[in-house]
């Protein structure tokens, strides 16, 4: 059985945790453990480096913000790993830079992690070999729906299925629409307007399709899964300085979801320029 270990335990890191835990032996390491005091059947490694040590594949599941330091620090034990990153904007090549031989796979899930109905886009790095990215998909496929991309459209996915979600809850907020209680032509209505966003940012029309009525149907669900608001769900999708709090940014002034859509896609075309 393979070992993964898992960077950071936040809200994705924390949901790829508990969805794959009954298939790996899954380790977290956070250096805040106050978000890793009530997980059951995953192991919590005292230090960053015991973790990468231990680990067969390495998630990272840490903020933009925070690579360049984390990468540092793990460069001399995760160079012949298979390392899956899922921050916004990093590409693979920024990650290979620090770590050299090492395996990189791209994925960005989001937040319908939490109930299996993820929606997850994957590229590979040129490192990683075709088993490689198999395996990623063979993972991330126990949290929803798994799609290959290309890299050049991963921050497109980003804006659309990582960010969307956020789009419906403050739509949801501002017009006081009861989550629980969504009218069938509002439904149709999201499904219309996320694909236009997805469109605008880069998908074909197929492609936009599916990631619209695949994002807001997992949306919808979370609302009576998670018993949260849309307020609460907004927390939970948006991190300072992201791409979804660039989106929202737009949607408070006004914006459509197109705008909001490649504010967000820009975003992370911003987080990635101290590359390469």
């Amino acid at each position: 059985m393979k070992r993964i270990g898992i960077i950071g335990c936040g809200n994705m890191g924390a949901a790829i945790a508990e969805r794959i835990k009954s298939k790996y032996q899954v380790m977290v390491f956070d250096k805040d453990r106050n978000k890793t005091q009530n997980l059951s059947a995953i192991s919590v490694e005292d230090t960053l480096l015991d973790l990468v040590k231990k680990s067969d594949v390495i998630i990272l599941a840490v903020k933009p913000q925070d690579f360049d330091e984390l990468l540092k620090e793990i460069k001399d034990y995760a160079k012949e790993k298979l390392v899956i990153s899922i921050a916004a904007g990093i590409p693979t090549a920024y990650i290979e830079k620090y770590l050299g031989k090492a395996k990189v796979v791209r994925v960005m899930p989001n937040i319908g992690a939490k109930i299996g109905e993820a929606e997850s886009s994957l590229c590979k790095g040129k490192n990683a070999k075709e088993k490689d990215l198999d395996f990623a998909r063979e993972l991330f496929d126990y949290l929803g729906k798994t799609w290959i991309v290309e890299e050049e459209m991963i921050n497109a996915a980003t804006a659309i299925s990582g960010s969307g979600p956020a789009y419906i809850y403050y739509d949801m907020e501002m017009n006081r629409i009861d989550p629980l209680n969504v009218p069938k032509e509002i439904e149709e209505e999201y499904v219309k307007r996320l694909r236009r966003a997805a469109e605008k940012v880069g998908f074909d029309s197929q492609i936009a399709f599916e990631l619209a009525v695949n994002t807001s149907a997992t949306s919808l669900h979370l609302t009576a899964a998670l018993a949260k608001s849309p307020a609460e769900l907004i927390n939970l999708i948006a991190s300072k300085g992201g791409t979804t709090e660039e989106a929202l940014k737009v949607l408070a002034k006004g914006g459509s979801w197109e705008e909001a859509a490649l504010a967000a896609k820009k975003r992370a075309e911003e987080l990635a320029k101290k590359e390469i």
